[in-house]
């Protein structure tokens, strides 16, 4: 794999020795019918690998970047910005892509996004994709 940041000196393998020496990636639960953390018996479920992947893309996604102090700022998405602001659908779906992209390419445990739709719908988006983990392929409706 040629290194994008030549200046950078990336021995061969490590890439890909970083993203099998990860822990087992652990978040708590979300139901999201109900938009709100999974409890059993009062108290949160924790969850591992592909479901908790599931969960950080939700959040990630659902999250406006910048604007809460207890999330870094590489943490969540600016596709909020996007609502009513793009002179054309088809800058709005390309930018809503980039965004998309960059919320989601920050976790080492994701490896490749392809967006397989995004619709505007009033004051959200509507996505579906095919996300690359570590622990495989996920697909996601948010």
């Amino acid at each position: 794999m040629d290194n994008v940041f030549p200046f950078v000196d990336v021995p061969p393998g490590m890439l890909e020795q970083t993203a099998q020496e990860l822990p087992l990636y652990k978040e708590y639960a979300w139901d999201f019918a109900r938009d709100d953390f999974k409890l059993r018996d009062g108290n949160l479920v924790l969850t591992e690998g592909t479901e908790a992947l599931k969960v950080w893309i939700y959040k990630a996604l659902r999250t406006e970047r910048y604007r809460y102090l207890a999330y870094s700022w590489d943490y969540g998405s600016e596709l909020e910005r996007l609502i009513g602001s793009a002179p054309s659908s088809v800058a709005q779906q390309s930018e809503a892509e980039r965004y998309i992209r960059e919320a989601l390419m920050m976790s080492p445990y994701i490896t490749g996004v392809r967006i397989d739709r995004i619709q505007a719908a009033g004051d959200r988006f509507d996505i579906e994709m095919t996300v690359d983990t570590v622990y495989g392929e996920v697909e996601i409706r948010v």
